[in-house]
This record gives structure tokens, sequence and C-alpha cells, in this order.
């Protein structure tokens, strides 16, 4: 089988499974892209095999510490070990992801799971390959009525495939309602502007809603309106939804609309929203997009979460509540959690922490892969004034 060689210090020999191009010593064999190779340390002894691609950055991804094929064994095996994770744990089997990459040692694929239809993503070259697979496998398994193919991250670029969506297994859905939290939601997997509902922050939604009974909420950058519908549902006195995506805030007033709840959605930049507004608010929630995709643009993601943490704070009324969330992995909790404080010493408030937010438990944590954990948030509520 040809491999790499890997040179001494590399993050693969503290429990990673990513290997860069910085990384390798030699390359032996030949290997041509998508193919499974093997990994040798500097002293020749085994590391496992991967998956590998030389036009990523990251060349070689590792899928075992034995030698391993991508055959329709190995795809049911793994699926199979990652529907057991979920199946055991807390979450709705039947609304969740079911398959995240590298946390289920599948790198590169995520299956989300929607009853009776999946949405498959097929994110490195090697198992875009073997998507058929894939498939196969997730038929077998779980029976769906529809699986759709949602290849549309930027991702793809960085591993050379070409963006596609398409319905690859059984027929279109169509617009159809899904139940979390006791709130109906209409999702349109194969031509809605997004895979569906943000599934990571389905537990996020219920927690902060808790302090919404009888108060105001504003809540920005709302998608469909997850945190939105869950303060509404929670007896808000009112509940403002702001999205720049016209398509996002009309699929928010059709969710308030199934649920004979009351939502003003505003479609408007954020940014611009917080910075006009002379409203005050008893909740302000922000959970913006990803600001950042990688480390060059880190400091100009992190002023802009400054931004709106220091205009979120001054439309808070006193012992008002502020939840805020960060989804990219490059911004750590403890610098996340910093970028808050300095809001606050510049808006002149004092804010206590009363919640620790994470990513839902159908997106396991693998520790030693840091890139697993992305979703971090947090809940303050404003001290008496001083």
């Amino acid at each position: 089988m040809p491999g790499i060689i890997i040179k001494p210090r590399s993050r693969i020999y503290h429990g990673h499974d990513w290997v860069y191009s910085s990384e390798i010593l030699k390359t032996f064999g030949s290997p041509e892209p998508g193919e499974v190779i093997t990994m040798k340390d500097y002293r020749d002894r085994p590391l496992g095999c991967a998956i590998y691609n030389p036009v990523s950055q990251i060349v070689a991804r590792r899928i075992s510490r034995r030698k391993q094929k991508l055959d329709a064994e190995f795809f049911g095996r793994r699926i199979s070990q990652a529907i057991n994770v979920r199946t055991s744990s807390d979450v709705d089997p039947q609304l969740c992801r079911l398959v995240w990459s590298e946390s289920d040692a599948l790198p590169g694929v995520i299956v989300d799971r929607y009853g009776d239809h999946l949405v498959l993503q097929t994110l490195t070259l090697a198992m875009e390959i073997n998507k058929q697979l894939i498939i196969d496998a997730l038929v077998d398994q779980l029976s769906p009525k529809s699986i759709i193919l949602r290849n549309d991250s930027p991702m793809l670029k960085a591993e050379g495939i070409e963006p596609c969506i398409e319905l690859v297994y059984g027929e279109n859905p169509g617009a159809f309602i899904v139940t979390a939290n006791d709130i109906q939601f209409e999702v349109d997997l194969l031509d809605g502007q997004k895979t569906g509902l943000y599934l990571d922050q389905l537990d996020a939604h219920a927690s902060v809603a808790q302090w919404a009974k009888g108060k105001r909420v504003l809540d920005c950058f709302c998608n469909q309106g997850g945190f939105a519908l869950a303060c509404a549902k929670a007896g808000a006195e009112s509940v403002t939804a702001v999205d720049i995506s016209e398509s996002a805030s009309e699929a928010t007033k059709r969710n308030a609309e199934i649920n004979g709840l009351e939502i003003n959605a505003i479609k408007a930049n954020a940014f611009d929203f917080l910075k006009g507004c002379e409203d005050k608010y008893d909740v302000v929630i922000l959970d913006p997009p990803s600001f950042t995709r990688n480390k060059k643009t880190l400091n100009d993601a992190m002023r802009g979460y400054k931004e709106i943490h220091l205009r979120g704070l001054k439309l808070l009324e006193d012992n008002g509540i502020l939840s805020t969330f960060c989804c990219s992995h490059h911004a750590s909790r403890e610098l996340f959690l910093n970028n808050v404080v300095s809001a606050s010493v510049d808006a002149k408030r004092t804010v206590r922490l009363i919640k620790n937010h994470n990513q839902r438990l159908d997106h396991p944590v693998l520790p030693a892969i840091p890139e697993t954990e992305y979703l971090k948030g947090f809940t303050f509520q404003l001290t008496p004034s001083r």
C-alpha cells in the first residue's frame, strides 16, 4: 500500500487524525488522490491508514489505526456505530445529526436526519468518490424515503470537489413539517436555502427560552427563528427577530404562523439594526454565522463579535439577559468569553455568567481533535446598576 512518512512533532503524535502537507517527510508508492494510504513515523513504525488528497492542505485524514479498505462493510459498520451513539443519548434520533465527520471516524461525511428523510454531505475527496457505498449503507440501515446530497459547502473547494445539490435516493419530499421542542418548523431539504434546522442549537433554543416569559426579546441573526419561536412559545411579551436574508425572515414568519405565535420578523443587517435601534429589551440573543473560517481573519472576526456584544449590551434593561454564540472553532471559548468581557467594560455594564452552552450531543466532540468542537455560547445577566 502506498503511503507517507510523517515528520517528528506532528499533530498526529498527539492524537489528532490530520496530516498537513508541511508535516510530510516523504511520500512513497505513488498514492492516488482519494486513495487509502498507510502512514508511518520517521522510524518506520505504523500509524494506521488514511484517506489521501494532495490537492488539500490536509493531505491525509486517518480513518483507522489498522489496515482498512473503503468498502461496504466499512461504511456499514461505521454508520451503525454512529447511529448507536445517538440512540444511546437523550437526543431525538429522528431529528439529529447521525454522522459527524471525524467524530464518527468518517472524515468529511455528514448525515442529518429529519424523520424519514436524510441530508448527506461528502466533503472529502475519498468520501465523494465512495458516496454510493455511503448511500447504500444508509438505505440498508435506515430505509429512508429520500436522501438529498447537499454538497454546497465552501470546504469543497479545498478538496477539489465541484458543488452539487441533488436527490440521490427516493423522491423529493418538498417542504414538510418537523417538530423540535414542541415547536413545528417547515423545512425544504432540496430546494431550501439551508439543509434545514441548525440541529446543533436545539438544546440552546430551549435553554435560553427559560428567561423569556413576560419579557421583550430581540433575536439577531435569527435564521428560521429557532430562538425567537422558543421564546414566543415560552410566553415572551414580544419577540423581534432580525436576519439579513429575506428567505430567512420569510421562513421565520411562516414558522410563527404554523405555531400560532406572534413574532415581528425584520429583514435587516443585524449590525445596522443594533446600531440604530432605540428600543430596550429584556433579552438579547446573538447567534451569527461564523465570522471567520481561518486564523488569518480571526482578529477581524473578534472585532465583529465585540461590536455586536457592545451594541447588544447597550440595548439591555437592568437585570437583562444576553445570550451569545460563536460557531467558529478558530475562536476558543476563552477568547470568546474575554471578548464579551471587553465589550461589557466598554459598555460600562457588569455581567454575571449564568449559563454555558455547547453543541448538542449529536455533534460529538473528540478532545484530541479541537476542530470537532466549534460551537460555544454563554448567557449572561446584567447586574443591578453600580
